[in-house]
């Protein structure tokens, strides 16, 4: 059990550490390479920021125990929401102001609600999967097009301005890129096999470990990204983050552990987990889209959605508990 703790302590650590790091080395090679900020923007930093919870849901897959590569995808939502965004918002109100921002608030919602779809049999097949996997291409390729064609180019603006203050050059870009790599498939390893020997002790599921323990690591670039870009009053890139990383972990973790291993689910994952994540998504479209006036994700906004996570916490762990043979 100790061992286990300091695997997931360790692990968690160096996760968030060689993500920051394969974040950089990608988006410099990137900007090297000539891409243009918005697709850096949105391809690569989303990319970047969605490694930790791809890469434990894919191991945890090829390791025989897709309920935690579930449980971390939809707990990092949850907690993207009701954590990151409401610590960031009680330390600083976030402002709405981009249009892109405010088109992808409704694509989130249908994007969760097409998640339920699958969840109602109580089971993610391989071909689920793939359909996960193909709307998450297109997807992509739909935001990259209308952002490159929009008139607000506030996004792109603020990439171009994060990506050219500190430029780095393209040896040290590159090996960024490989060693935050392999780290974060290192530092996941120790990750899954901490978490999963975690839950077996506690009498709790993967589910639950995945939805907590593990979402929360996985979640913590968004956290420090987040809390950043507000001080530097980057609403926007703030928001636009946990929106990216939410839609990436809905379709593409899901879509990847799915492939790996067909997922089989307790009926609690759609009426609790997955209940969770929708409400917090319409708050969180509800609260950041103003018809008449600018959208703003306020303090009182951000202590609702931090009370409505420890209620969640709370009911989480009183109905996850592995019932004795």
């Amino acid at each position: 059990m100790t061992l286990s703790i300091v695997a997931v302590i360790i692990g968690l650590a160096v996760l968030v550490w060689s993500a920051d790091r394969f974040v950089e080395g990608a988006a410099a090679v990137a900007r090297h390479l000539g891409m243009a900020p918005l697709v850096i923007g949105m391809v690569i930093i989303g990319f970047g920021t969605s490694a930790p919870e791809m890469v434990v849901s894919a191991l945890a897959s090829m390791q025989g125990n897709p309920a935690l590569a579930l449980g971390n995808a939809y707990g990092s939502n949850i907690t993207n929401i009701a954590l990151v965004l409401g610590i960031t918002a009680m330390l600083a109100p976030i402002a709405v102001k981009s249009v892109v921002i405010r088109r992808e608030m409704p694509v989130l919602i249908a994007i969760t609600l097409l998640s339920a779809v699958f969840l109602l049999d109580y089971q993610i097949t391989r071909l689920e999967a793939i359909f996960l996997l193909v709307v998450f291409v297109g997807y992509m390729g739909w935001s990259v097009w209308i952002g490159s064609k929009s008139s607000d180019d506030s996004l792109a603006a603020e990439f171009t301005e994060e990506l050219d203050s500190n430029p780095l050059p393209m040896k040290p870009a590159i090996m960024w890129l490989i060693v935050g790599l392999l780290l974060l498939i290192v530092s996941s390893r120790a990750l899954v096999w901490g978490a999963v020997n975690i839950a077996v002790s506690l009498g709790v599921s993967d589910l639950v470990i995945g939805l907590t323990v593990v979402a929360i690591g996985t979640s913590l670039p968004e956290l420090a990204s987040a809390i950043a870009a507000t001080r530097k009053n980057e609403h926007d890139l703030a928001l636009g983050n946990v929106i990216g990383s939410n839609m990436f972990n809905t379709l593409a973790v899901v879509g990847i552990a799915g492939a790996i291993e067909p997922v089989s689910l307790e009926p609690l994952v759609l009426s609790r987990d997955w209940v969770a994540m929708a409400v917090l998504t319409l708050l969180l479209m509800v609260f950041g889209i103003r018809k008449a006036r600018q959208g703003r994700i306020n303090r009182v906004h951000g202590f609702i959605f931090i009370c409505l996570y420890l209620l969640y916490t709370l009911y989480l762990l009183k109905t996850g508990f592995i019932a004795p043979q």
